[in-house]
């Protein structure tokens, strides 16, 4: 299954929420992973909406032609590049690659809420942080076996991006965007893994009342007697530990003369839980990424 280029710069409408007569609705389905944190396993179908008109769709070509000054104000920055007239994923001959740039745009954010009656859903949630969201100059490794199976490695490079969305009822959700330490393996159709997530704030981070992990008061001030109470026991107790990720990439399109690989993907991550003071909600994150490969020796 391949996406045209055209299809692939559609994508980056689903913020805008755009549509165009070049870009014709189509579903890309893929074989869902179980949700993070624990969940008990069963599957979720994990479906990327292509629809709309592309607001920046410019080739890595294109973006290095640019000065400093035209990129500046326009969001081009935080896009990915893309890959006009690519061939499918069957061009990907085997052998061991090395990723550069490899990029990660995200086109939707999405939080798992109780919406009744013992009832859960992911409901859409309006962006609030400003261009800064995408994942880019990351390195890493691309092999591709002779029986077409594929492994995906991500290694370094600018892998997290803290992000906050806002719900339908107006709460706000911080959370770390990341794939770090991606780990995901299956065939060009579809590649699925696991990658860690950060904690949204570091060890010396200290709350409105002065307490934290590494420094600050123990416990808040005139709350002595109540800090064995459970809520006062999570909020006094900052924690900052690393939790699990997992994560769904299609390759749609594959330039063999460039060496540029371009598809789509999904994650599900834990958000911010405030250092362990309450429970995390999930966010399904959909997008768009891009990498350009090198033939290791």
């Amino acid at each position: 299954m391949a996406l045209s280029s055209t299809q692939l710069r559609c994508i980056r409408s689903t913020l805008s929420g755009a549509r165009s007569n070049r870009c014709t609705p189509r579903a890309v389905t893929c074989q869902a992973f179980k949700p993070a944190m624990g969940s008990a396993a069963a599957a979720v179908a994990a479906a990327l909406l292509i629809s709309g008109q592309p607001a920046h769709a410019v080739s890595w070509n294109e973006l290095q032609s640019l000065s400093y000054k035209e990129v500046k104000g326009s969001g081009l920055a935080n896009t990915c590049p893309e890959i006009y007239d690519g061939e499918s994923a069957s061009a990907l001959k085997p052998g061991q690659y090395r990723m550069e740039r490899f990029c990660m745009e995200p086109t939707s954010f999405q939080v798992k809420e109780d919406i009744g009656k013992g009832r859960e859903e992911f409901v859409r949630t309006k962006l609030l942080t400003r261009l800064t969201y995408t994942l880019d100059q990351m390195e890493g490794r691309l092999t591709v076996g002779a029986d077409g199976k594929v492994q995906l490695k991500e290694e370094d490079g600018i892998d997290y991006a803290p992000v906050t969305v806002s719900l339908p009822g107006g709460e706000y959700i911080p959370l770390m965007f990341t794939v770090k330490q991606l780990d995901a393996k299956g065939t060009p159709d579809l590649m699925t893994g696991t990658f860690t997530v950060p904690s949204y704030r570091g060890a010396t981070f200290m709350d409105p009342k002065g307490r934290g992990g590494a420094s600050g008061y123990e416990s808040a001030v005139g709350l002595y007697g109540a800090q064995d109470k459970e809520e006062i026991t999570r909020t006094n107790n900052k924690t900052h530990f690393a939790r699990q990720g997992e994560a769904a990439f299609i390759i749609s399109s594959v330039d063999p003369v460039t060496g540029e690989v371009a598809g789509v993907f999904e994650t599900l991550q834990p958000a911010d839980d405030d250092m362990g003071a309450k429970d995390s909600k999930e966010v399904k994150i959909t997008g768009v990424w891009y990498t350009q490969l090198t033939t290791l020796g």
